[in-house]
Order: structure tokens, then sequence, then C-alpha cells
């Protein structure tokens, strides 16, 4: 039998409610020699009794484990010594507000596997709550678009719609939204704000996952040149209209020549940012594309400034991908559940928390999928499940080169023994 495996509490922000191992996966596991310790935990979508049936050992720390999992952060006073830690640590983009925590790893010489870095041969990644932080990131988006607009004085349907947290489940919140899309279709959106139009920047799981919701709503794709051309087409306002935005329409060369891909990949620094000229034609933006400070920015707090106005169409940015100050900038923070929107001031570079007041509304909820708790738990323990027991066996005081991982797995190894890995010491320099 290998190392006693862990699931800790989550104490990084109140209302997380995931886990990463659910009770019916725990039970196969301990079926399969895995012993499992649960840090008890009330607010868990799962309670501690279904861990214990599940075969588990339910209890108030776990000092007895030597495996630990979890999903946010970790708080820094609760590593211990020499253990193994696996989460979302938040750190490869040399993220400044974790490098405390990571120089407590360090110190305290542990071993770091990320779930981010878990990928295939071909970089796609492996562990991940799927499309659930854009189906309830396009579900608060729309919630707080009604009470933006109710607050100018406009009455819409949107503000049948709650929060996703308030519902039981997606099935819920999907059937208030056709209740939503019947009355669009009937009575049409009012004029003030049609045409309505929601751009989708990426194409992967999470901007899938906001689509997915979106197009409950009775609605017409156009394309991104179409977009430009709409105060020159006669649109229906019982329809809302969506666009989704590829690579090659977030940047172009710098010399003029052909957008390739890889080379965008490869060599972003040929490349400056063009997305911009789209935004005054938006209602709503999400924010759902991969994006590091190697690629240019998509929304400028310069632009903002100098253009938000009178002729600014755009009332709302739904940042489902949450970089603080990254492609959007002014995502100013990651929210929580409980407070998730915010009115950015485009003149004077300040926010205020809720919807009222001057400016660009911004939701940026930095845990979206804990507002699905139930479901994006089930897909991502589904995901993590085949690697626990490798994960848990693995003698972590060999050398890097002789660690027995799946290769999955020991390419997300961050830190063996409080020292980075071969591929990741360039985040050294961000701790100096």
């Amino acid at each position: 039998m290998g190392a006693i495996v862990g699931i800790r509490h989550e104490d990084k922000y109140e209302l997380e409610r995931r886990v990463p191992l659910v009770p019916e996966d725990v039970r196969e596991l301990v079926n399969d020699s895995v012993e499992i310790h649960v840090q008890t935990c009330p607010k868990r979508i799962f309670k501690d009794a279904e861990y214990e049936t599940a075969g588990a050992k339910v209890a108030d720390d776990l000092k007895e484990a030597d495996v630990i999992f979890g999903v946010k952060e970790v708080t820094i006073p609760s590593f211990e010594d020499e253990k193994t830690y696996v989460f979302f640590s938040h750190i490869i983009k040399g993220q400044e507000y974790n490098m405390p925590m990571l120089k407590k790893m360090i110190d305290k010489k542990v071993n770091l596997i990320d779930y981010e870095k878990v990928e295939d041969q071909n970089n796609r990644r492996l562990i991940f709550f799927g499309n659930y932080a854009g189906l309830a990131g396009m579900i608060d988006t729309i919630w707080a678009v009604g009470l933006r607009l109710e607050y100018m004085g406009i009455k819409n349907p949107f503000k049948k719609l709650r929060q996703s947290r308030m519902y039981d489940s997606l099935t819920e919140a999907k059937a208030v939204l056709k209740e939503i899309s019947a009355e669009i279709a009937e009575n049409g959106l009012p004029e003030e704000i049609c045409p309505f139009v929601t751009g989708f920047t990426g194409y992967g799981n999470v901007s899938k996952g906001a689509q997915e919701i979106f197009d409950i709503l009775p609605f017409e794709e156009i394309t991104p040149d179409e977009l430009m051309e709409l105060d020159k087409k006669k649109l229906s306002n019982k329809k809302l209209y969506k666009t989704v935005f590829r690579e090659e329409h977030l940047a172009e060369k710098k010399d003029g020549g052909e957008f390739i891909l890889q080379e965008y990949y490869d060599h972003p620094e040929r490349f400056k940012g063009v997305f911009e000229k789209y935004i005054p034609k938006m209602t709503v933006m999400m924010n759902c594309v991969f994006w590091t400070p190697k690629y240019p920015v998509l929304v400028s707090k310069e632009y903002l400034k100098n253009n938000y106005g009178k002729d600014f169409k755009m009332l709302a940015v739904g940042d489902v991908t949450c970089d603080v100050h990254g492609s959007v900038e002014c995502t100013e923070l990651g929210t929580p559940i409980d407070d998730p929107i915010y009115v950015y001031n485009t003149k004077e570079n300040t926010y205020k928390m809720g919807y009222e007041g001057e400016g660009l509304l911004v939701m940026s909820v930095d845990i979206l999928p804990s507002e699905l708790p139930r479901e994006s738990s089930e897909f991502f323990s589904r995901s993590l499940k085949p690697f626990v027991k490798a994960i848990s066996e693995c003698d972590y005081t060999k050398p890097f080169s002789e660690i027995k991982l799946p290769p999955e797995i020991k390419k997300a190894l961050i830190l063996l023994r409080g020292e980075f890995t071969p591929d990741y010491e360039y985040i050294q320099n961000y701790l100096k």
C-alpha cells in the first residue's frame, strides 16, 4: 500500500464547496487499497458521512496523510514539511500574489503537483473543471446585466435570473433562462440596448460552456467581420447576437504579414493587439481565452479611458479567465462568490463593488465552478481518479530522473523536495 491520501478542507474562500475527489470515486480507490483520510468540513457539497460510508476516515486534520489533494491554493500556515501537495497553485505565470506561498513550499521542502500542467503529449489539459466556469460565468454575467440595466432605468427580462449559486442545479437555472428566452421571442428587448451583442473570446471548453448558456436565448451568430458592419443592417430586437473571436481576431503581425497561428504561439512578440476595434460594437464581452503576459492585451485601461462615453455600447465584461490586470486590464481582482461584481470607473481608474455607479460592469469571480459544486466536482473527480494511486505510491526521495509517475503527472511535478524540476526553473526568477 502507498502513502495515506488526504483530502483537505478548502479554506481560501468561504464559499468554496468543491472537492477534488467525490465519495463515489473514493469508494473505488479504497477498494483498490488506497487509504484515504478526509479533513472534516461542514460547507463541503459532499458531507463527511458520505465519505465515511465510502470507506474513508474523517479526521480533524491530515497529520497522518503524506499526499494531500485540494482544489484551490493551500493557505500558508497549512503546509507541513516534506509532504506532497496536489492543487491549483497559480504560480506558473509567476503570479506575484502567490509568491509568498511558493516560498513557504520551498522552505518546507514539499513536492508540488499542479493540476493545470497535467497534460497529454499534445499539451491538452487532462484534469480540469470542464466547462463549468463558462456555464456559471455566463449565468452570473446575464444576472449582473439584468441588475445593471434595472439600475439604469431599463426594464429587462434578464432581471428574472439569479446568480448561479442560488440554484440547486444547472437544470434549474436553465429552466429560468428558457422562460427569459420565450419572453424575448414574444416581446423583444428594449430598443435602448439593441442590437444586444455578446462577444466570446476563445473557443475551448470554457467558451463552449458560456455559449451553452447563451444559446438558450434566441440568437443569431455573426462573424467578427459582420459585427463591424452591424450598423448597416436591419436587426431584430427579438433575438440576441453572438460573435466568437479566434486568435486571428485578437492580434495581427506588426509588419502586416499573414497571420499564422503557430507563429503567434511561438513568437507573440511579433504581434500587436487589434481586438479593441470590436469593443464598441459589443454589449457584453465574455473573456474565455487562455492568456499569459507574452500575448497582447485585449482591453487596456488606456483604451477605456479614452473611449468610454455616450457612444460606447459595452455594458459589461464577464472575465471568466480572471487574470488580474491581465488580458482585460480592468479586472482588478478575483471577486468572491458573495460579492461577485463591480463597476470600473474608466476615467478615475477606480472601482466600486456592486452594480451601481459610473463605468463598466465587471464580473470576475475566481472560483466560478464552485457555484455549481456538485456537477463540477463529479466531472473533475472522474479525471483525477485514474492517477491517484500512482501519485500515492511514488517514492519522492529519488532524483527527478528516477521518479516513477505517469508521464502526464510527472510533467506537472513543479517542486521536488522544495526544488524546481527542470521545466519550472524559470519560476525562480519571479522570487527575486
